[in-house]
C-alpha cells in the first residue's frame, strides 16, 4: 500500500467517523427533546463539528436521523458479480456484494440492515455504513421512525433508490446469464426485481439475527449465514 493509499484510507475512516458522530448526536438529541426541539446547530455542537461540516454530510436534520442510503461496493466488485457466470450463483454473488459493502464501511460496532418499515428493521444502514452504531442507537432510530411518518417516507425513498440500483446490477447479470431473457425487457426487469426482494429478505433475516444477539456478532457473518440458509431452502424446494 502506498503512502497515498494510506492517506486516502485514513481520510475515509475520519469521514465515516464524522458521519457516524453526526447521526448519533441527531438521534440522541431527537430522542431526548423531540425532533422539533432540536436544531442543526445543537446537533453539530454535540457531534463536535461545525454546521458547515454537518451540511457536507446531510442536507437536513431529518436526513441525519434517518441515515444515508445504502451503497453498493466499488465498481470492481460489481463487475466481478455481473461477469461471474457459472463460477458463482446469483444469490451467492448478491451476498458477496452486500458483504463487500459492509466490509468497505466497517468502523466497529453494528447498525441496521433491511430497510422495510417502521415496525421492523427499518434502516438499512449497515449496507451503507457498516457496523458503526450500537444496538441501542438503532433501536432509538426505529422508535423515531415509528413516531414520525416524514422520517419513514424519507427512509423508504432512499431504500427504493437502493432497490433500483441493485436491480439494475442484477439485470446486467441476468442478461448475460440468460440471453433469451435479455430479449424481453419486462421479463428481465421483473426477474431482477424478484431477486432484489429475495435479497432484501436475506438482509432482514441477517439483521434480525444480529439484533437478537445484541449486536455482538459480525453482521457480515450473519449475512452469509442467512444467505446460506436461503440457498439451502431453494435447493431443498427444487428437489421436491
Amino acid at each position: 500500500m502506498t503512502v497515498i493509499d494510506q492517506e486516502l484510507g485514513l481520510r475515509e475512516r475520519k469521514r465515516r467517523a464524522t458521519r457516524m458522530a453526526i447521526q448519533k448526536a441527531a438521534i440522541d438529541l431527537a430522542t431526548e427533546r423531540g425532533i422539533e426541539g432540536v436544531t442543526i446547530e445543537e446537533i453539530s455542537h454535540a457531534a463536535n463539528v461545525s454546521p458547515r461540516t454537518f451540511f457536507n454530510y446531510f442536507p437536513t436534520k431529518d436526513a441525519a436521523i434517518v441515515g444515508e442510503m445504502p451503497q453498493l461496493p466499488d465498481d470492481d466488485a460489481v463487475e466481478r458479480f455481473v461477469n461471474a457466470g457459472d463460477r458463482q450463483s446469483v444469490l451467492d454473488g448478491v451476498a458477496e456484494l452486500l458483504a463487500s459493502s459492509l466490509l468497505a464501511d466497517e468502523v466497529g460496532g453494528a447498525d441496521e440492515v433491511g430497510g422495510f418499515d417502521a415496525d421492523g428493521p427499518a434502516d438499512g444502514d449497515a449496507a451503507a455504513h457498516g457496523p458503526a452504531l450500537d444496538s441501542d442507537i438503532h433501536d432509538r432510530r426505529r422508535a423515531l421512525l415509528k413516531n414520525h411518518p416524514q422520517l419513514v417516507a424519507l427512509k423508504m425513498a432512499s431504500m427504493r433508490e437502493f432497490e433500483e440500483q441493485l436491480s439494475g446490477v442484477l439485470q446486467r447479470r441476468l442478461a448475460i446469464d440468460d440471453p433469451a431473457l435479455a430479449d424481453d425487457a419486462d421479463a428481465l426487469y421483473q426477474r431482477a426485481r424478484l431477486v432484489t426482494f429475495v435479497a432484501f429478505a436475506g438482509m432482514r433475516h441477517a439483521w434480525s439475527c444480529w439484533a437478537d444477539h445484541g449486536g455482538r456478532d459480525s453482521l457480515v457473518a450473519r449475512l452469509h449465514e442467512s444467505f446460506d440458509q436461503l440457498q439451502s431452502f431453494v435447493r431443498s424446494a427444487a428437489r421436491k
